[in-house]
């Protein structure tokens, strides 16, 4: 790891100010994404700004039709919120999910979704919840923001503010994980929104997708069975040591099966 100065503002336009004047600076949040690659040496920033001392991204609250997620509450805050368990218990059970008890009281929301890690929980429910995520200047809609592998919408000296996320009428996920890391080597996330109905699938190819033909049956008839001979090509998707291309295109089948009977549970 190489010698950085280490900054630490109390407010987003300071934040902001930073980037603008340190263009080979890095954000932290809670650290989990960021660390591993400082310390492979993947990224070797000449500064790094802290955003923990900024007190109003570390607040979840509802807001009418939606909940709005600060971009620093933890993955356990998440998981163990009144307010998300009341609305999008589907979302707090993802949130329980990832990694283990240390990631989850470090690591953020708004940290795991700028990131745009393609195995992350997050973004297969954000794109079926039909979430947007705020920044210090927009509002983008989730299903502009995540771009590729590890790339998003945001400018280099953006800062993501805020998730809000509509109420769905229903929604469930489900994953397989990784043995050790606890990534999803497939997830999906199924959700009935006030704009119809959402499948997303995370973990299976260079960033997270829709799948249109599970969408159109889930429409017709809600239930797992509706899913049945529904298949996403395995040429579309990724293969590696822990599974091959194939076997995620199986997974996400029975994910997705798994994920609407979580909904109607």
């Amino acid at each position: 790891m190489k010698d950085f100065e280490f900054h630490r503002p109390s407010t987003i336009a300071e934040a902001v100010a930073l980037l603008k004047a340190k263009p080979e600076a890095k954000l932290l949040s809670g650290g989990q994404s960021l660390l591993p690659v400082l310390k492979l040496e993947l990224a070797e920033p000449t500064d790094l700004i802290s955003l923990a001392g900024i007190k109003e991204l570390k607040d979840i609250r509802v807001d009418g039709d939606r909940i709005i997620i600060g971009a620093l509450v933890t993955h356990a805050e998440v998981n163990e919120s009144a307010d998300v368990k009341k609305h999008i218990p589907a979302l707090a059970t993802l949130a329980g999910w990832i990694g283990d008890g240390q990631v989850r009281n470090r690591g953020t929301i708004g940290g795991s979704v700028a990131h745009a890690d393609p195995a992350a929980d997050y973004p297969a429910a954000l794109v079926a919840l039909g979430a947007t995520i705020a920044t210090d200047r927009r509002k983008i809609p989730v299903d502009d923001f995540f771009k590729g592998l590890f790339e998003t919408a945001l400018e280099r000296d953006e800062i993501v503010t805020a998730i809000h996320i509509p109420k769905p009428k229903r929604a469930g996920y489900e994953k397989f994980a990784h043995r050790a890391s606890k990534f999803a080597l497939v997830g999906v996330m199924v959700a009935e929104t006030a704009n119809g109905i959402r499948v997303a699938v995370t973990g299976a190819g260079p960033t997270v997708f829709r799948v249109p033909a599970m969408e159109a049956a889930l429409t017709k008839k809600f239930a797992a069975d509706s899913l049945a001979g529904i298949t996403v090509p395995a040429a579309d998707l990724m293969s590696d040591t822990e599974a091959s291309a194939d076997y995620r295109s199986h997974l996400i089948g029975v994910m997705a099966k798994r994920a609407v009977q979580s909904a109607l549970a």
